[in-house]
């Protein structure tokens, strides 16, 4: 475990630009324990995920991708404790009405469609099989040409 401080001789640096590091880490993919990952695979492809490469028989690991992005699965050592999840995953679909009908007529617990600040275009909360929070919004054309528009402007 590190030191809340930092580890020592390099708390004192500032943090590198971006464009003068030679090397930098990239590919950032979240491996997320599973009690069961035949069960986490069939839900993760619910929401369009591809399973990409898999290992073992029975499988014990698993990468699925979804545009551009991923995320690996593998069987727990412990027993998954609900209360202890601290990540949430945030999905974007072009046509959240449609996906949630299809997640609903899969058997999957999506929660109405709500409308916060951050996602006036929509939003459903669902449980992967662990209890990790998934989140979907609402992201179409219409929102991304916005967030693009807000973007520049903050660039200015």
């Amino acid at each position: 475990m590190l030191p809340e401080a930092g580890i020592a001789g390099l708390d004192a640096r500032p943090a590198p630009e971006v464009d003068s590091c030679p090397m930098q880490a990239t590919y950032l993919t979240p491996l997320l324990h599973v009690s069961d990952v035949e069960a986490s695979i069939r839900w993760y492809e619910l929401l369009g995920l591809k399973v990409v490469d898999t290992m073992g028989d029975p499988v014990f690991w698993v990468r699925l991708h979804c545009e551009g992005d991923a995320i690996m699965l593998t069987g727990a050592e412990k027993p998954i404790d609900p209360d202890a999840q601290r990540v949430a995953f945030y999905l974007y679909s072009p046509d959240l009405v449609a996906l949630r009908e299809h997640l609903l007529a899969n058997g999957v617990n999506a929660s109405e469609i709500y409308y916060p600040e951050y996602m006036p275009s929509g939003e459903v909360r669902l449980r992967d099989p662990d209890q990790f929070y998934v989140f979907v919004g609402h992201w179409g054309k219409k929102e991304q040409e916005n967030w693009e528009k807000r973007i520049a402007e903050r660039a200015k």
